[in-house]
This record gives structure tokens, sequence and C-alpha cells, in this order.
């Protein structure tokens, strides 16, 4: 039975989601449109479940499982074939290690191997090509959880009575222990993406949708529902259509993924919201039993599951060739026609039926032998692709050697370190040392031509908090140089402003200050952007002390585009020219701010008051 204006839940979730990534600055919400996804599934699966147990009082889960393989794998399959030798015309880096991707997205476990990756889900050097798909993993691990409790509560159960209330009280359980599980884990972790990706913290708004199915039914209803249709008139339906959807729209425009009160109550509020325009839909779909659901809602409810698949690895791709606004439309042209072709013929066709659209019937049996050549096509050539990929992409590998010619030149420093005498009278050792992150170790070689003497500690995906303990670490073992760079800021922090005025506190007297500022490319796809933040706080810093000199490289990076084509837009250079081009730049920002701090005072806050 299919119930009219569901559509609208459907295709609302499909625009935040694609608002969201496209527009992630005005749109900063738009992630809660897989949790209206989330609880509509959670919804329908229940409601199913019992519409046909009250039919035949058994449920066949041979052919609810046959249904969503049919449904799922089919169009996941297609995207992986589709997409994947797309990648070949980006950067290595996009298919390096692509074969795990490709099990993960095929497996189903996508949201564990991201957590075991460490992935941030808005912030990544280097975006997995099917990244979204840990929400199709959820929702599998929940068919595949709901279906196995379903089917023992169907040898307990007397009647339909007794199974709903089995359910219900079932997912209440579950749903509590769900949604506590996020609210207090968003208190201890580090990272808020660990609980975004969890089954065990995200699977909640299925189980809301199964407590909703239990109390309203969707073929069999219950009495109470059935009295409040009774009661209800179309007015108070849409009020109440109305009410979810501005809810809805607010959590769009302002919430914030990396806000703890996202996760207390950010997506608990998107989940009731959700519940109430189902409850309402349900109703108005009886209220309007002459109104036709319009053909252009129902053909993008239809293929809105495609979108989603299609959208993200085209649009990544996409945007590392065009400009925004061009990969904007690409990527919404070639996802809705992969996700008709998917929803109206292949998927059909794998079922042994025929396809339709828009009342046009196609037969694809006569092209059998062209169908299976072209997927054995793509299929060897993503195969060979898996196979053949590096396991480490040019950053990751240069990253590596950086590593290996750092450590190299520790061990020459360690000796210059033990040799050099004090400076002045507050025994500081005359030299530098640079704190930085995967930006600075990009830049090692050329920083070591500028400053051959010079003491770096540079790491990959390092923040300013973890800078603070290495300099805190150099001030316990007496190996500070006078001269302190700290170089960090695109590994956002959120409580970079107290972690600059720790570095601040701890500096010990005698010493000077460098803050390089950080340049994030992609800081206008971003809803908050940290490192653009930083570098202004970090200019506010300089002017309030005078032991602190600036190397804006902020503004340098933004001054030079020629160095970030083909690049992440946050390590520069996609060549041996633009990669030494912008070494040479880094390291000429920290060497005019050297000149210019060598002129201010050093710390010295016995005397000064600072």
């Amino acid at each position: 039975m299919r119930i009219k204006w569901f559509s609208i839940i459907r295709v609302l979730g499909m625009l935040f989601v694609l608002l969201y990534h496209f527009y992630i600055s005005f749109f900063p919400g738009g992630f809660v449109g897989v949790d209206l996804f989330f609880t509509l599934s959670g919804y329908l699966t229940t409601a199913l479940f019992l519409d046909e147990y009250a039919k035949h009082q058994a449920i066949d889960f041979k052919g609810f499982f046959k249904r969503r393989f049919y449904r799922i794998f089919p169009p996941v399959v297609l995207t992986l074939l589709v997409t994947t030798p797309l990648a070949l015309l980006v950067r290595n880096d996009f298919i390096a290690g692509i074969g795990r991707q490709l099990m993960a997205a095929l497996g189903f476990m996508t949201n564990f191997f991201e957590i075991l990756a460490g992935a941030s889900y808005e912030n990544q050097f280097t975006p997995y090509l099917f990244l979204h798909t840990w929400s199709l993993a959820i929702e599998v691990h929940f068919y595949l959880l709901w279906a196995l409790i379903i089917w023992g509560m169907t040898r307990l159960a007397k009647t339909l009575g007794q199974l709903r209330g089995m359910i219900f009280l079932t997912s209440s359980g579950l749903f509590v222990i769900s949604f506590l599980t996020m609210f207090i884990s968003s208190f201890f972790v580090s990272s808020f993406s660990t609980i975004y990706f969890a089954t065990w913290t995200h699977i909640f708004p299925f189980f809301l949708g199964s407590i909703l199915a239990s109390l309203t039914g969707l073929k069999t209803l219950t009495r109470p529902f059935e009295k409040a249709m009774t009661k209800w008139n179309l007015k108070q339906t849409l009020s109440l259509i109305l009410g979810g959807l501005a809810v809805e729209l607010l959590l769009l425009l302002f919430l914030p993924f990396d806000s703890i009160w996202t996760y207390l109550f950010g997506f608990l509020l998107s989940s009731l919201a959700t519940a109430i325009m189902i409850y309402a839909t349900r109703i108005l779909h009886e209220k309007t039993e002459t109104v036709k659901e319009p053909a252009i809602l129902l053909f993008f409810s239809n293929i809105s599951y495609g979108i989603y698949l299609f959208h993200w690895p085209f649009y990544t791709i996409f945007s590392q060739l065009l400009s925004h606004t061009l990969a904007v439309l690409v990527t919404l042209v070639f996802s809705i026609l992969f996700a008709t072709l998917s929803f109206y013929l292949i998927e059909p066709y794998l079922a042994g039926k025929k396809g339709a659209f828009w009342n046009v019937e196609f037969d694809l049996k006569p092209y059998n032998k062209q169908i299976w050549t072209a997927a054995t096509i793509f299929l060897i050539a993503t195969i060979g692709i898996s196979i053949l990929a590096p396991r480490l992409g040019n950053f990751e590998r240069e990253s590596l050697i950086n590593n290996l010619y750092q450590s190299n030149n520790r061990m020459g420093q360690t000796l210059q370190l033990a040799q050099k005498g004090k400076a002045s009278s507050f025994e500081v050792t005359e030299g530098l040392t640079i704190i930085g992150d995967s930006v600075t170790l990009r830049s090692v070689e050329q920083l070591n031509a500028f400053f051959p003497d010079a003491f770096i500690d540079a790491q990959g995906s390092r923040n300013v908090s973890q800078a603070t303990e290495i300099l805190q670490n150099n001030i316990d073992n007496h190996a500070l140089m006078k001269e302190v760079v700290i170089a960090t800021g695109v590994n956002i922090t959120y409580s970079y402003e107290e972690d600059l005025e720790k570095i601040i506190s701890i500096l010990p007297n005698g010493h000077h200050l460098i803050l390089v500022t950080p340049y994030d490319g992609n800081f206008a796809q971003y809803s908050d952007p940290v490192a653009e933040k930083y570098a202004n706080y970090a200019r506010q810093l300089a002017k309030k002390y005078d032991f602190i000199a600036i190397a804006d490289w902020n503004t340098v990076a933004k001054n030079n585009p020629q160095i970030w084509t083909g690049s992440d837009n946050i390590h520069y250079g996609s060549n041996h020219d633009t990669i030494v081009e912008g070494a040479t730049l880094f390291a000429q920002t920290i060497q005019t701010a050297l000149e210019q701090v060598e002129k201010q005072p050093v710390k010295n806050v016995g005397l000064n008051g600072e």
C-alpha cells in the first residue's frame, strides 16, 4: 500500500543532504536529512511487518530481505562501477587505497571503516568517494537486527495486539538506550564524527519510527489512530505538517555539526519533527482521496535513494575539475540521470521485470548481451583500479618521505643543541624551533634550506592543542630555542583560542613567538570556517603582545592561486614545481616574520607585566 505524501519527507531529506554538501556555509544543518530517512525507514519497515502479520499471522522474512536486496544492492553496485573509473580523472589521492573503500561499501561497513580511519565527517583533505555510504550501513544494520527481533516476537505473540505491544516496548527500550549512548558519549569523545558514524549511537531514529508504527499502523490501523483521523480536519493536519517542516528548516539553517547541543538534542529534535510529519501525512492520505500526488514529487521520491548514492562521488570528482557552480550543476544532471536509469530500468530488469518510465514500458531482455558486456567492462576496470591503486596517495607518500627526512636532520640537530651557548640573561639558546602540522611537514625540505639549524617538529593531522603539549615538552627538556614558530590551525579544534592563550602563558621569558596563520581554501564550503577564525585570532594576539609576530601564510596563500591548482586547497602543489614553489613561499613567510620579530622585545613578564 503506497501512502501519498510520504514523498514529501523523502524529497525533503534528499534536498537537505544536497544543500548541505553543495552549500554547507548556508545550510550547516543539512546533515539531518539523513535522520529524516532513518525515521521514515523505521516506521515503514515496522508498519509493513505488522500489516503482513495481520494478514497472514506470519512474516515472510526471506521475501523481506529479497525485496531489500533488490532495492539496496544494485544501485550501490552501479554507483561503485560508474564512479570508480571516473576518479582517474583527478589526483591519485582519491583512488589511493580505494579497494578498502569499495569493500566497506559493499559490506555495508563504511561507518566502522570511517571510525577506524579516524575520519572527520565535515573536514577531510581528500574526502573518501564513498563516505556517504556510512548511512546505508546503519540502515542495513537496522534491517538485520530488527528483522531478527521481530522474528523472535512472532514466535511469542498470539495476536496482532500482543505483537504491537511487544514492538512498542522493545522499540522504546532500544530507542532510549541508543539515544542515551549518543547523549552521554558527546561529553567524552574527542571527535563528534565518532558518535555520528557509530551504529549504536545513531540508530535511535529508526526505533522512534518503529514506536510510531506500533501506535498507528500503515494499512491495518490502531483504533486510537482511526479516531484521530476522524477527528482531525484538513487544516489541522496541514498545520502539523508545516510545524514539523518549520522545525526541520530551522535545524537546516542553524544546527552546527560540531556542537555538543547537536548530539544532546539536535538529532532527537529532527527525528521527533519527522515523526510528527509522518503521523500527519498518513492522515493527509485519507483526507485527500480525490487528490493525486504531483508526478514530479513522486518522480523525485522514487529516485531520491539513487540521487543520494550518486551525488557525493560525482560531486567530489567534478569539484576537482570544474568551478563550484558548474560542478553542482553537472553533479545534479548526472545523479538524476543515473538514479532514473537505476530505479526505472536496471532494478526491474535484475528482478526479472519490465521497466516503465512515464507509462512507457521498457523490456531490456533483448539487450542482455550488451548489458552484461558493459557491466563486465566496468567491473574489470573497477577491480583493476582497486588492485593497481597505490596504497598511499601522493600527499601521504610525500609526508612519509618528509618525516624520514625530518628524523634524519634531528640527529644532527641534537648535537648542535648540546654545543650551543646561552644567548642572554634569560639563559635562552639562540636558534629556531618550528612546531607544525602536515603543511609544515610538506615544506620541511625548503625550511631546512632556509633555516639549516632549525629544530623542526612537524606531523600530519596535528592541531594546536597537540602543539601546545609538544611546546611544553620542549620547555621541560630545556630544548626550546629563542625563536618559536607554531604552524597549526587547519586540523580544527574548537578550543583554539584557549590553546593559543596557553601557548603564550607557558612560553618562558626570553623567547619570541611566531604564529603562522593557517589556510584552508575550502573555507567557503564549511559551516564554521575555523581556520579563518584561527588566523584572525592569531593576528589579534600579535597586536596585543609585543613579543609575537605573524607569519601570514593565510594571506600569502590567497595571493598565490597558482600553487593550489589540482591540490586539496590545504596542502599546496600537485606536481614538483608547484610543491617547491609552495614550500618556498611558506618558508619565506616564516623568514619575513623572523626578520620582523628580531626588532621586537622578547617575552619578559617580570618587567613589562604582560
